[in-house]
């Protein structure tokens, strides 16, 4: 299937989950949520969500750098930013990653090792969503009642064991039994495993930056909640903001639209947040993530009036 193909049936994703979701829930309640909103708060949200990713250009400089590809703060700036453009247009933040290594190529010494390092970089997120969101499932049962916390810590428990069996299976796995693209991707995790095995230091650095940012990130959509009257604790955000913000990352809707809201929906649902109010929520975010792109994308072509920016690879000069 063309990539324009793709990309519309994407968009036919988000609108048709979306849709669902208007559809079931109270459609007036949802606007009200959102216009509970301060006009001052949008700014200051889309402004401290530029801000947080600062801790993502140096996580993410780091990795690549400690695998070879001698990035300058500048060009992995830039590149960065291009790659938060790119997440608004693109199917989950995997394609904005794309975006990324393409616009760091031509300043990379090593190319090899700037794709491993954003691999690494990936990989990397996803254990932070995990670990947050465990610290949340710890602290959450408090704010369920007895019925709920039985169901919740079942739930968890069956969700670690899949996780132990699943990353197991991955380090036995004979990767001739899988096609060959599947194979190349599998083999080029397993690279950057190796490669990060030998750089501990940084790679605990890069995990704790990474953790920071996710937390920043959590406490905008928690002060976004509460100006909407979503009055849950913030531990109970650590727990179903990493979940959604993982769910997101399937390639089967634009820019994980319409999945993120529907994974919130239910994830609060046991925590008493109605319906709407969660959905709501989850758009609200959605907005400052496509507004903060848009800013991001007007930052990298305004740096580029002033210093030489590297430009898409040939290949993904459209996408943008």
């Amino acid at each position: 299937m063309s990539s324009r193909g793709s990309a519309f049936l994407r968009i036919g994703g988000s609108i048709l989950i979306l849709g669902m979701l208007f559809l079931f829930l109270p459609f007036g309640d949802l606007l009200a949520a959102l216009r509970r909103v301060p006009a001052v708060l949008w700014p200051l949200a889309i402004g401290s969500y530029l801000i947080a990713h600062f801790l993502g250009v140096m996580k993410w400089r780091m990795l690549t750098n400690a695998s070879g590809a001698g990035l300058s703060f500048a060009t992995a700036l830039r590149a960065y930013y291009w790659g938060l453009f790119g997440t608004t247009f693109l199917p989950s933040v995997v394609g904005g990653d794309v975006v990324k290594v393409a616009a760091a190529m031509r300043g990379a010494k090593s190319r090899t090792g700037l794709v491993l390092g954003s691999v690494i970089d990936r990989i990397l997120d996803v254990i932070g969503f995990v670990a947050i969101a465990g610290v949340g499932a710890v602290l959450s049962p408090r704010s369920l009642d007895p019925e709920s916390r039985r169901v919740f810590i079942s739930g968890g428990l069956l969700l670690v064991l899949l996780a132990i069996l699943g990353a197991g299976s991955f380090l036995v796995l004979r990767l001739r039994v899988f096609s060959f693209r599947i194979r190349r991707t599998l083999v080029k995790i397993r690279q950057a495993l190796r490669a990060a095995s030998t750089r501990p230091l940084a790679l605990a650095l890069a995990f704790l930056l990474g953790i920071a940012l996710q937390l920043l990130l959590i406490v905008i959509n928690y002060q976004l909640g509460i100006a909407m009257g979503i009055g849950i604790p913030l531990y109970v955000w650590l727990f179903v903001w990493p979940l959604a913000k993982i769910a997101g990352l399937l390639p089967v809707t634009q820019g994980g639209i319409g999945v993120r809201e529907a994974a919130l929906a239910i994830l609060l649902a046991p925590f008493g947040v109605a319906g709407a109010a969660a959905v709501a929520a989850g758009l609200a975010f959605q907005g400052v993530v496509i507004g903060g792109g848009l800013l991001a994308g007007l930052i990298v072509l305004t740096l580029g009036r002033y210093m030489r920016t590297p430009k898409l690879a040939p290949e993904l000069r459209g996408v943008t």
